[in-house]
């Protein structure tokens, strides 16, 4: 009995000492992994982009009338006088809605309000919208 009890207390001292060792561990990672992360990088890269592309802003709405022609002279003489100013037209039967600018904040909007209320002294007033961030002006 003594003998059992000896190895057992041998045997488990063996195992404690054996963790305690600090050797250590290499780790050889496939090199194709590397090309997967590179490849799932460029991937959300491209499904994210138009997500990123709008943010919620402001526009100044300048006209918001049903008469086609009106609509797009307005559009004509804004970019003349504001060329800086994207300029946005939509279609929202049976109205047409003309938008001007991307603004992150009110105030900027704010600060062309009387500028193009001096072109177009009715209708025109700020209101929040979807923009663009980095518009593409060649788009329009």
């Amino acid at each position: 009995m003594k003998r059992i009890i000896f190895l057992l207390c041998l045997f488990t001292s063996a195992h404690v000492m054996a963790q305690t060792d600090t050797s250590s561990i290499v780790v050889h990672k496939d090199p194709r992994i590397d090309l997967l992360v590179k490849k799932q990088i460029e991937i959300n890269e491209v499904t994210t982009r138009n997500a990123r592309r709008f943010v919620p802003g402001f526009r100044i709405l300048v006209v918001n009338t049903n008469d086609r022609n009106k609509a797009m002279n307005a559009k004509s003489r804004l970019y003349q006088e504001m060329p800086e100013l994207q300029v946005y037209l939509m279609y929202q039967a049976p109205f047409y809605k003309l938008k001007a600018g991307n603004f992150k904040d009110r105030k900027e909007a704010d600060d062309y309000l009387p500028t193009i209320q001096r072109l177009f002294p009715t209708g025109v007033y700020v209101v929040r919208d979807t923009i663009e961030v980095n518009p593409d002006p060649s788009a329009n």
